[in-house]
């Protein structure tokens, strides 16, 4: 199987539905060998039943966050490749070529960028827009000697194998960064591609809890490279 297009869900029975029915008609309008898989994060709603309605397949990961999904999910996602993104409809599924064209050209990991195209009205709040999301990537760059412009899109592209070997282990939200951290770090091609980003259509609360999870990241951005240091230095004697 070529693509795995991969959707972590907690409670999203409001948009799981119309989100998997994107997924399967983009596989089946490229004609795409893939499959549209959902981990369930613990729902406590009927997100799990409409995504298993609208074509999906459904596993559940015990072990809660967001890191934990996904990296689940990958472990048991068919594809060579895996395309990952929120099942919120703050992307579309439909648009997800540049995507595999990266991937199918060589890159390892390719990441969304949502500055690149302006956003829907409401989509991001002002203090993650031109604060929290510009600082912590400029920091990831910074540390990781990478060009990548949005840290924290939630939609992303990997070639399965490459990623597997990057050993990524964080279970909560900076489960982002640390996958382009270790990705840019160990040397691997990483792209980018712009992306549409929509209000969410969730109809309740975030998960990411800003503050709480700004300062994972920050934590996770220094211990990755502290051990990026002293490895070189290792290699160096």
């Amino acid at each position: 199987m070529e693509l795995t297009i991969l959707m972590p869900c907690l409670n999203e029975e409001n948009t799981i539905e119309g989100c998997v029915r994107q997924a399967v008609s983009f596989l089946h309008d490229y004609h795409i060998d893939g499959e549209v898989l959902v981990i369930d994060n613990g729902s406590t709603d009927a997100s799990a039943k409409r995504a298993l309605y609208a074509g999906a397949k459904v596993l559940s990961c015990d072990r809660k966050g967001y890191g934990n999904a996904l990296r689940f999910g990958l472990k048991h996602s068919a594809g060579k490749y895996v395309i990952m993104a929120d099942c919120d409809c703050s992307y579309s599924f439909e648009e997800l070529q540049p995507f595999l064209d990266k991937l199918r050209a060589g890159a390892d990991m390719v990441i969304g960028d949502r500055f690149a195209y302006p956003m829907e009205k409401g989509a991001m709040g002002f203090a993650h827009k031109y604060i929290g999301v510009p600082v912590l990537s400029f920091i990831g760059r910074c540390c990781f000697r990478t060009d990548v412009r949005d840290f924290h899109c939630g939609v992303r592209a990997v070639n399965r194998d490459c990623f597997l070997r990057l050993g990524c282990r964080c279970g909560g939200m900076e489960f982002a960064t640390e996958m382009i951290g270790r990705a840019a770090v160990q040397g691997q091609n990483i792209r980018q591609v712009p992306v549409r980003f929509y209000k969410d259509q969730r109809g309740h609360r975030s998960h990411l809890r800003s503050v709480r999870d700004g300062l994972r990241h920050l934590k996770l951005m220094w211990k990755l490279l502290w051990v990026s240091y002293h490895e070189r230095a290792l290699r160096s004697r």
